[in-house]
């Protein structure tokens, strides 16, 4: 285990440290107009789209703590929302004092010089924690604003944000990762001895070791709802392992394989009954009404702002190159797992139409859709592994159709187990969000809603149930 900076800077041969086509001119930087020595993810292994084997698509030494010292105003504006405590702007029966203190507070980031991101553009890591920065000061940024007040991100934020949004090819807005994967360390670090060992993952990378490093209210419900999600990332690094040996058998496609893989999915099924499990424990931890009206607000993307505002960023227009204004700007989801998807492309349950779907002229969306627009919002190398798991030219389903009962019944088994873990997200939604919702009081996040939207931007009860009744779809008959 390496000290919490690590990751500032990778070894030069690392794929995270290869050249990227700049995305303002559209070649690298460092190799000119050949982009020798750009990554193409379509042909590489799991590692190379930035999965490990030990923790998934969580990264495998803690997220560094801070950026250097040249971006210490980001760092120290985020650190100051946090300590002061400021409210949301939605809040009943807020104080003089405290919008006051907000009052202050934006006052001070909009005073904040506009820092180059020039030197941040060579370390992955680097910009991977400026997004986390920059985005947790602009919801802190806009959810402290009066709801009658526009909304007008800051130059000093939103232009530095908007750069480093596009050199990670993410919108420029919280999404997962920045609130669940790249927001994390471990409560108790390895000693000595198990540093020397390397023996450290099976020691502390436990699921009960994590703690958030950021944290809009620094309450335990926050913290926990976060955790909750990264226990299930590292819990499902099983199931990503069972996907790659299943996939291996399938090319052999004997009937020695065909015997391993009824044993992997119906291992598989039980790793997603565990998933399901980790993820009712949020309940544990995490009150549904202090999550609904403390926690929630505080990453509404623009598609869920109370007000109905629309998100301007100051200076755009004053960019070099050529900046658009941000159409996607929806807030941190489940849906933008990794995970899940994994689980819904291995098992062939984004491809199968539901029997009760709408249709195209109906006017509401197919959830396959909205499910796809999520990986907007996941990290590149990320969405590239999806991409590469879709082109598998022999899909799983496929494969179990055409070989034994028992192989077709393991089959079964895993989407069944899908299914439960949909349905058990359903529940929580509506323990977390519907419940609070129709019992709400005047002034709540979303009084007046014809209907509830996810942070995500999606209208959730209609999308949740699409979802799963598309799962159950996918059983062989």
């Amino acid at each position: 285990m390496r000290d919490g900076t690590s990751q500032e800077v990778l070894p030069p041969d690392h794929f995270l440290s290869l050249p990227r086509p700049d995305p303002f001119i559209g070649v690298s930087v460092a190799d000119g107009p050949d982009l020798e020595g750009i990554v193409d993810t379509t042909t590489l292994a799991a590692h190379d789209f930035d999965v490990d084997t030990r923790t998934g698509f969580m990264p495998p030494d803690p997220p560094i703590r801070r950026l250097p010292e040249q971006w210490e105003p980001w760092e120290a504006a985020l650190q100051k929302a946090m300590h002061d405590g400021l409210q949301l702007a939605v809040k009943e029966n807020i104080t003089d004092a405290e919008r006051n203190m907000s009052d202050r507070w934006r006052l001070e980031v909009s005073e904040l010089p506009t820092l180059s991101i020039q030197d941040l553009t060579a370390s992955e890591v680097l910009l991977r924690r400026a997004h986390h920065v920059l985005t947790f000061i602009m919801h802190f940024y806009i959810h402290t604003l009066p709801l009658t007040s526009p909304i007008v991100i800051p130059a000093s934020i939103g232009v530095p944000l908007l750069k480093v949004s596009i050199h990670l090819q993410l919108p420029p807005i919280a999404t997962y990762s920045d609130t669940v994967l790249y927001n994390w360390e471990l409560k108790t670090a390895p000693s000595p001895c198990e540093m020397e060992a390397e023996s450290e993952w099976s020691c502390t990378l436990d699921l009960d070791n994590l703690k958030s490093q950021d944290l809009f209210t620094g309450t335990r419900d926050e913290e926990e709802f976060f955790l909750a999600s990264a226990r299930i990332e590292l819990r499902g690094v099983e199931a990503l392992e069972l996907m790659r040996a299943s996939m291996d058998e399938i090319f052999v496609g004997d009937d020695i394989a065909v015997r391993r893989i009824t044993s992997y999915l119906s291992r598989l099924a039980g790793v997603v009954h565990a998933l399901t499990s980790l993820l009712m424990d949020v309940r544990k931890g995490c009150d549904p009404d202090v999550f609904y009206y403390r926690v929630r607000p505080w990453f509404c993307g623009q598609d869920s702002d109370p007000g109905e505002r629309k998100w301007k960023f100051e200076g755009i227009d004053e960019c070099e190159g050529s900046i658009e204004e941000p159409k996607d700007l929806s807030g941190p989801s489940a849906g933008q797992s990794a995970l899940i998807h994994a689980l819904d492309i291995f098992l062939g349950l984004d491809n199968c139409t539901s029997k009760t779907s709408t249709t195209p002229t109906s006017g509401k969306s197919d959830p396959r859709t909205l499910l796809r627009r999520m990986q907007i919002y996941m990290p590149r190398h990320h969405r590239a592994f999806l991409r590469h798991l879709s082109a598998n030219p022999r899909p799983m389903r496929d494969f179990a159709q055409t070989k034994t009962p028992e192989l077709a019944e393991a089959y079964n088994q895993a989407v069944v187990a899908v299914k439960g873990f949909r349905d058990a997200h359903i529940r929580i939604v509506a323990l977390y969000i519907i419940g609070p919702a129709s019992r709400g009081r005047t002034g709540g996040p979303e009084t007046g809603r014809r209907y509830l939207k996810g942070t995500g931007g999606t209208q959730l009860a209609q999308f949740l149930k699409g979802v799963r009744d598309k799962t159950a779809d996918a059983l062989l008959q």
